[in-house]
Parts: structure tokens; sequence; C-alpha cells
């Protein structure tokens, strides 16, 4: 996800937060409860709860909050979150890839009821009274837990063999939504329609596993991206081949990021919270030292960009924003960074999209790590004319959806490509 000045423009302008909304749960609210998250507080706006009623997520956080009136100690609770979390990825997956009821009327590779739904669960965690004692750093837990379990962060199951490719792929949530609240993030839509896939590439058979990430500069801080990769990066039977972090970019274009910076450039994020420093790397969390300044795609960018994969084009972006060694001002560079320059924006901006693609290559390299892995950029995902203005406008129409599905289809079209670069695989048939 880009973020210009413009765009900054536009969400200084529109912080103003809505009323906290009423939940619907058979256990009463604590008084002592912190106040909702300004992400909790946007559940009150109509196109949320439209876009909740008309996919029938609008049930899960009542159910939740019910379930919860129900609990009588903290483990019981951690039970029922992780598995609640669980379940509402698992939804959110099917129905995206056709399984199940549709629950309603939205277009099934629609992302945004796992968003909202989401939001009402960890409402409903918030405000929960329950019956037992329960401190605010265990409530913590249990709402990062929830967060965990329903963005497919702990769910990731890559097949071991050497008769398939793995690899990984993550998206977004929809994002700069005190602009727009009807917004959806066609990578988070990309991620729920790959995650647990089997393509065929010319390298043979690639199991696809997804996760979604938060806008947020906190939970990345807190080392969300890392925790999530590692596991997956480390030597053994199941460690990835490939990985792709993906987010929304440009209009009309795909843009595979060659140079990723160390740097955050400040815009609000999901919380309205702005943050200019470093890239801030988590304690515990294997890095390169000193910390570098850039980090390079080892993605196959060539072949990527020469492929017909669909009716978008695909760029190869190298350039950059620097200061340069021995400058004081930042300068533009269209072809990456010159030695010892200091990062202010990489090909993807100076958002949580540059930030997640160097955190994640940041970790192929401290672990050493030979493996195509990169940040690929999709095209904004557009409201059709006659539907642009988010006072007067639908959540959804006919080119909204169309546009949405072809940017998966072309996503889906890219790994492909990349996977089929990778050596074959060992397939007993061959032997």
């Amino acid at each position: 996800m880009r973020s210009t000045p413009a765009r900054i423009a536009v969400l200084g302008a529109a912080l103003a937060l809505c009323a906290p909304v009423a939940t619907a749960t058979s256990a009463a609210a604590s008084p002592d409860a912190p106040a909702l998250t300004v992400e909790e507080q946007r559940l009150a706006k109509p196109a949320a709860q439209e876009i909740l009623r008309r996919s029938g997520f609008d049930a899960l956080a009542p159910e939740f909050a019910r379930a919860l009136g129900g609990v009588r100690s903290y483990g019981e609770a951690a039970r029922l979150t992780g598995r609640s979390g669980q379940r509402l990825w698992e939804r959110a997956v099917d129905r995206v890839q056709g399984g199940g009821p549709a629950g309603g009327d939205l277009s099934r590779d629609d992302d945004r009821p796992l968003y909202w739904a989401r939001l009402g669960m960890s409402r409903a965690l918030r405000e929960w009274a329950p019956a037992f004692d329960l401190s605010e750093e265990r409530r913590a837990a249990l709402i990062a837990r929830l967060e965990r379990t329903s963005r497919g962060q702990d769910s990731i199951e890559l097949p071991a063999g050497s008769d398939v490719k793995r690899i990984v792929v993550t998206g977004f949530d929809p994002f700069q939504l005190d602009a727009d609240i009807r917004r959806s993030n066609p990578s988070g839509a990309a991620a729920l329609a790959l995650d647990g896939t089997t393509i065929r590439t010319a390298s043979g058979p690639t199991r696809i596993e997804t996760a979604v990430f938060p806008v947020r500069w906190g939970d990345f801080a807190d080392g969300t991206v890392e925790r999530t990769l590692l596991p997956h990066f480390r030597s053994g039977p199941r460690q990835v081949d490939m990985f792709t972090t993906v987010s929304q970019g440009r209009v009309g274009r795909f843009d595979v990021e060659r140079f990723n910076g160390a740097w955050r450039g400040g815009s609000p994020d999901n919380a309205n919270v702005s943050r200019t420093e470093t890239v801030p790397i988590p304690d515990g969390i294997p890095t390169v030292e000193p910390q570098p300044q850039w980090t390079t795609t080892s993605l196959p960018y060539r072949a990527i960009v020469d492929a017909d994969t669909g009716e978008f084009p695909v760029y190869d972006n190298t350039a950059v924003t620097e200061i340069p060694a021995g400058g004081s001002e930042p300068v533009n560079r269209p072809d990456g960074p010159t030695p010892g320059s200091t990062a202010r924006a990489g090909g993807g901006g100076s958002y949580l999209s540059n930030e997640i693609a160097y955190r994640a290559t940041l970790l192929r390299d401290a672990l050493r790590l030979k493996v195509p892995g990169g940040h690929l950029h999709t095209p904004v995902l557009q409201f059709g004319a006659g539907n642009t203005d988010p006072a007067t406008g639908q959540v959804t129409d006919p080119d909204f959806v169309r546009n949405r599905l072809a940017i998966t289809a072309q996503v889906r079209a890219v790994i492909g490509v990349g996977a089929g670069t990778l050596p074959p695989v060992h397939s007993p048939d061959t032997d």
C-alpha cells in the first residue's frame, strides 16, 4: 500500500471518530473496560453494517459475545477465542473460495466481511465483564489471540516433501477508511482466494498458504510479521521455496518492488497513529547487524514482468527516495539507492507495504534463506463510474467486483510465474 502527500492530507482532514456502537451481548459490558479502538468505533458506520449484513457475517460477533457470557475461567476464554478466531478465518476463506453458503448477496470474493467481523469480535472482548477477575494484560492477550487466529497467521500449514513447492503469500486489511469507509483491499482478497490452494506451475505442483496483516504501525513494531514468517523461513522439511508480500499500490498497474527502505514515513494507520522513524526491529528476532538501510527483492522480476499475467501491466520498479551519503536532503533516485545512502522511501513508499517487504526480506537475509522473495504491489481497487463518492455511493458495484476478481487472478498468475522459475519438484513418477 502506498502513501502520498495528497493521501496524507486527506487522512489528516478525516480523523473525526464515530461514536461507540452498542454491543448485542448477553454478557454485561464492564464499566472498567478500555475505550473502544478507532477501528472498532468505525463499526457504527452504515457501510460497515451493510457489508456485514449482506455477507451473513453480522451474526458472528453477537454469537461470540453470547459464548463469552458462559465462560468461567481465563483458560476457557483463551480456548474459545482461539477457536472462534480460527473459524472466522476459515469461514472467510470458504466464502471467497466458494465453499458453503454465501450468506447474502455480497460478492463472494469480498475481503471486507472478515475485517469488520473481526472488529466486532475484538469489541466484544474489550467490553466483556466476566464472572472472574480478568486483568487488562490478560484481556489484551485474548485480543491478540483473536487477531492471530482470525488472520491465518498461526494456521499456515506447508506440506513436507520434495514433490511439491511451498509458497507463503501475505495481504493486508482495508485502509484509509476515514476517507472512504467502503474500501476493500485486493491484497487481502487475493490472500483469502489463494489460502490452502495448489496451483500447477512449470516447476510442478505448488502449495500456497496465506495470512493477512493489520494496517497498524504498533503491531509491526511488536514483531507480528516476523513471528508469522519465522517458523516457515527456518530450515526444515516444510521451509518455504518462495514468499511474496502483497499490498495495494498504484492505479492501473502492478509493481514488483526492487528495493525496500528502513524508514517509516509517518502516514496515519488504521488506528490514526503516525510514526516517523527508522523501522524498529523487535528484540529476539534474527536480524542483520548493523541494520541495513536497504533490502532487495529476490523475486524473479524479469520473468514476471515479461510474462503475460493479465490485463494490468507489470513493472520492475527500481525507484527510491534517499538521503545520499554526506547529504542532508532527500533525493529521488529512479534506479535504486546509491552506496552509503539513508532510506527515506523504498520502491513501495514509506508506509506499511514497504515495511512488510523490508521486514520479510531482512529476515530472509538474517537466516541466509536462499529463496525468491519480495513485494508485489497491486493496482488500486476502484469503484465504478458514478459510484466514487463515499457520501452517496454504494458499498459495491459490478466494476468494483470485476476489478477485484481481475486483480486476484493476476496475483495468482504472477505467483505462478515466479514459482515456475524454481527447480522442478522431485516426482516419484520420474525416478
